[in-house]
Protein backbone atom coordinates (compact mmCIF):
# COMPACT_ATOMS: atom_id res chain seq x y z
CA UNK A 1 0.00 0.00 0.00
CA UNK A 2 1.55 3.37 -0.68
CA UNK A 3 1.16 6.24 1.48
CA UNK A 4 -0.60 9.43 0.48
CA UNK A 5 1.53 11.96 0.01
CA UNK A 6 1.03 15.31 1.78
CA UNK A 7 -0.32 18.27 -0.99
CA UNK A 8 2.44 20.74 -0.84
CA UNK A 9 1.72 24.28 -2.75
CA UNK A 10 4.96 26.53 -4.30
CA UNK A 11 6.56 29.24 -2.27
CA UNK A 12 5.77 31.69 -4.35
CA UNK A 13 1.55 30.94 -3.88
CA UNK A 14 1.92 31.43 -0.30
CA UNK A 15 3.92 34.62 -0.47
CA UNK A 16 1.16 35.84 -3.27
CA UNK A 17 -1.08 35.55 -1.24
CA UNK A 18 0.30 37.48 1.46
CA UNK A 19 0.57 39.93 -0.49
CA UNK A 20 -2.88 40.63 -1.72
CA UNK A 21 -4.13 40.15 1.38
CA UNK A 22 -1.54 42.97 3.07
CA UNK A 23 -2.96 45.19 -0.21
CA UNK A 24 -6.22 44.84 0.83
CA UNK A 25 -5.96 45.62 3.74
CA UNK A 26 -4.19 48.86 2.40
CA UNK A 27 -6.53 49.64 0.39
CA UNK A 28 -9.10 49.31 3.57
CA UNK A 29 -7.45 51.48 5.73
CA UNK A 30 -6.98 54.05 3.02
CA UNK A 31 -10.66 54.28 2.32
CA UNK A 32 -11.38 54.40 5.99
CA UNK A 33 -9.61 57.58 6.62
CA UNK A 34 -10.15 59.23 3.79
CA UNK A 35 -13.32 61.36 5.18
CA UNK A 36 -14.75 63.73 2.58
CA UNK A 37 -18.00 65.16 4.09
CA UNK A 38 -20.99 64.62 2.08
CA UNK A 39 -23.23 67.72 1.70
CA UNK A 40 -25.97 66.49 3.89
CA UNK A 41 -23.81 65.66 6.58
CA UNK A 42 -22.47 69.19 6.69
CA UNK A 43 -26.14 70.35 6.62
CA UNK A 44 -26.79 69.04 9.75
CA UNK A 45 -23.87 70.06 11.53
CA UNK A 46 -24.76 74.09 10.14
CA UNK A 47 -27.97 73.41 11.36
CA UNK A 48 -26.42 72.09 15.00
CA UNK A 49 -24.22 74.93 15.26
CA UNK A 50 -26.85 77.65 14.09
CA UNK A 51 -29.37 76.17 16.62
CA UNK A 52 -26.91 76.69 19.43
CA UNK A 53 -26.27 79.91 18.66
CA UNK A 54 -22.44 79.15 17.31
CA UNK A 55 -20.86 80.52 13.98
CA UNK A 56 -19.71 78.74 10.87
CA UNK A 57 -16.09 78.73 11.89
CA UNK A 58 -13.80 79.57 14.62
CA UNK A 59 -12.09 83.46 13.80
CA UNK A 60 -9.07 84.18 13.98
CA UNK A 61 -7.41 86.29 17.07
CA UNK A 62 -5.62 88.93 15.42
CA UNK A 63 -4.71 91.25 18.72
CA UNK A 64 -5.80 91.50 22.17
CA UNK A 65 -5.90 94.18 24.67
CA UNK A 66 -7.07 94.34 28.44
CA UNK A 67 -8.51 96.31 30.79
CA UNK A 68 -7.22 94.90 34.40
CA UNK A 69 -7.51 96.11 37.90
CA UNK A 70 -11.18 95.78 38.96
CA UNK A 71 -12.30 96.38 42.72
CA UNK A 72 -13.78 93.08 44.01
CA UNK A 73 -17.24 93.11 42.97
CA UNK A 74 -17.38 96.40 41.42
CA UNK A 75 -18.01 97.82 37.95
CA UNK A 76 -16.45 100.72 37.89
CA UNK A 77 -13.81 100.61 35.35
CA UNK A 78 -10.28 101.34 36.96
CA UNK A 79 -8.76 103.06 33.96
CA UNK A 80 -9.18 105.89 31.90
CA UNK A 81 -10.63 103.76 28.70
CA UNK A 82 -9.57 106.43 26.46
CA UNK A 83 -6.31 104.46 24.98
CA UNK A 84 -8.13 101.10 24.93
CA UNK A 85 -10.87 103.12 22.62
CA UNK A 86 -8.51 104.40 20.30
CA UNK A 87 -6.80 100.86 19.96
CA UNK A 88 -10.63 99.74 19.12
CA UNK A 89 -11.20 102.02 16.73
CA UNK A 90 -7.58 101.34 14.91
CA UNK A 91 -8.23 97.66 14.82
CA UNK A 92 -11.78 97.86 13.75
CA UNK A 93 -10.84 99.58 10.63
CA UNK A 94 -10.78 97.13 8.61
CA UNK A 95 -14.61 96.21 8.00
CA UNK A 96 -13.20 92.18 8.34
CA UNK A 97 -12.66 92.45 11.84
CA UNK A 98 -14.87 92.00 14.69
CA UNK A 99 -14.37 92.75 18.48
CA UNK A 100 -14.54 90.27 21.49
CA UNK A 101 -14.88 92.10 24.63
CA UNK A 102 -14.93 89.04 27.57
CA UNK A 103 -15.37 90.29 31.49
CA UNK A 104 -13.79 87.58 34.05
CA UNK A 105 -14.83 87.45 38.09
CA UNK A 106 -12.51 86.09 39.83
CA UNK A 107 -15.23 83.52 41.53
CA UNK A 108 -14.20 84.07 45.31
CA UNK A 109 -17.78 85.20 47.40
CA UNK A 110 -16.20 88.68 47.12
CA UNK A 111 -16.44 88.85 43.64
CA UNK A 112 -20.11 88.50 43.15
CA UNK A 113 -22.89 90.47 41.65
CA UNK A 114 -26.53 89.65 42.58
CA UNK A 115 -25.13 85.82 43.84
CA UNK A 116 -23.42 85.17 40.28
CA UNK A 117 -19.82 85.62 39.38
CA UNK A 118 -20.17 85.06 36.04
CA UNK A 119 -23.52 87.95 35.90
CA UNK A 120 -20.92 90.06 37.27
CA UNK A 121 -18.14 88.92 34.87
CA UNK A 122 -21.12 90.16 31.80
CA UNK A 123 -21.42 93.19 33.55
CA UNK A 124 -17.96 94.21 33.35
CA UNK A 125 -17.76 93.73 30.03
CA UNK A 126 -20.48 95.47 29.03
CA UNK A 127 -19.28 98.06 31.24
CA UNK A 128 -16.30 98.22 28.78
CA UNK A 129 -18.26 98.07 26.05
CA UNK A 130 -20.31 101.05 26.90
CA UNK A 131 -17.45 102.70 27.72
CA UNK A 132 -15.53 101.99 24.32
CA UNK A 133 -18.81 102.06 22.39
CA UNK A 134 -19.12 105.04 20.58
CA UNK A 135 -16.12 103.47 18.51
CA UNK A 136 -17.70 100.40 17.73
CA UNK A 137 -20.72 99.55 15.33
CA UNK A 138 -22.72 96.87 17.35
CA UNK A 139 -22.74 94.13 14.80
CA UNK A 140 -18.90 93.55 15.12
CA UNK A 141 -19.06 93.30 18.63
CA UNK A 142 -19.93 90.26 20.53
CA UNK A 143 -19.67 89.96 24.88
CA UNK A 144 -19.24 87.31 26.30
CA UNK A 145 -18.38 86.34 30.30
CA UNK A 146 -16.13 83.87 32.29
CA UNK A 147 -14.69 82.89 35.95
CA UNK A 148 -11.34 82.61 36.58
CA UNK A 149 -8.91 82.38 39.42
CA UNK A 150 -7.81 85.54 40.52
CA UNK A 151 -9.05 87.31 37.37
CA UNK A 152 -11.02 90.42 37.47
CA UNK A 153 -10.43 91.83 34.13
CA UNK A 154 -11.93 92.43 30.82
CA UNK A 155 -10.04 91.16 28.07
CA UNK A 156 -10.45 92.57 24.40
CA UNK A 157 -9.63 90.07 21.24
CA UNK A 158 -9.95 91.75 17.77
CA UNK A 159 -10.42 88.59 15.26
CA UNK A 160 -10.04 88.26 11.74
CA UNK A 161 -13.85 86.98 10.23
CA UNK A 162 -13.61 86.83 6.43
Amino acid sequence: MRAALPLSRPLWLITLADLSLLLVGFFVFLQATAHKPRPEQEAIRAGIREAFGGVGRMPLAVDANAIAGFASGSTALPADTAAVAAWARDALSDPRTRLIVTGYADGSPADRANGSALALAGLRAEAVAAAIGGAIPPDRLRLGAAIAPGARRVMLSVSYDP
